[in-house]
């Protein structure tokens, strides 16, 4: 079974490769370059964009009252994400070089790129802003996780999860008591694919 989950891991993998073959496709479309992380439009594509711009006030009144009213509780989330955050990265630099578990960068999930975007308006820029971090930073955290629990508890459920994290496919079977004793030293260890980064 683990080696099924393996080579269905290995097409995802091809899939996203596609998949960013994709985005350097609308690089080209949409006239930028990325260099250093850093975005690059063509002068006459950013006039075009700022020609687009919908004011702020535009953008609150179009989106109405109630919308507007459930700012404060989603912008109130951000505050035990930034704390849990902050946790994760002193667990992380704490626990996995004792674990002997590679670190997992922070930049390679948390992108924040939309709010140089002209033709949105201050509002959108912060809303772009927050998703950036907010959903980044969930993948941040599910790597980790997923690391921990390949060190600490690689057994696959029962029933499969909606989805599931980079290090599952390395995982044996439930109810496979002779293979998680035989290979747990094994799977422990098995980060190799992620040490060449």
């Amino acid at each position: 079974m683990r080696d099924t989950f393996r080579e269905i891991r290995s097409r995802m993998d091809e899939l996203e490769q596609q998949l960013r073959q994709e985005l350097a496709a609308k690089q080209e479309e949409f006239r930028y370059t990325v260099e250093k992380k850093k975005v690059r439009f063509s002068r006459e594509v950013q006039e075009a964009h700022r020609a687009l711009l919908i004011r702020w006030t535009a953008y609150a009144y179009e989106s109405g009252v109630f919308k507007v009213l459930t700012i404060p509780i989603i912008w109130f989330a951000l505050i035990p994400a930034m704390f849990l955050d902050v946790f994760v990265m002193l667990y992380q630099l704490i626990c996995f070089p004792v674990y002997g578990i590679p670190m997992v960068r922070r930049s390679d999930y948390i992108v924040i790129d939309r709010h140089k975007l002209k033709y949105l308006n201050w509002v959108e820029k912060c809303n772009c802003m927050y998703c950036g971090y907010f959903n980044g930073l969930m993948g941040y955290l599910r790597e980790i996780a997923g690391r921990t629990e390949q060190y600490w508890c690689p057994i696959r459920h029962s029933r499969l999860p909606k989805s599931t994290h980079s290090r599952y496919d390395r995982f044996v079977d439930y109810g496979d008591a002779e293979g998680y004793r035989r290979e747990l030293k094994d799977i422990r260890k098995d980060f190799d694919d992620i040490r060449k980064d």
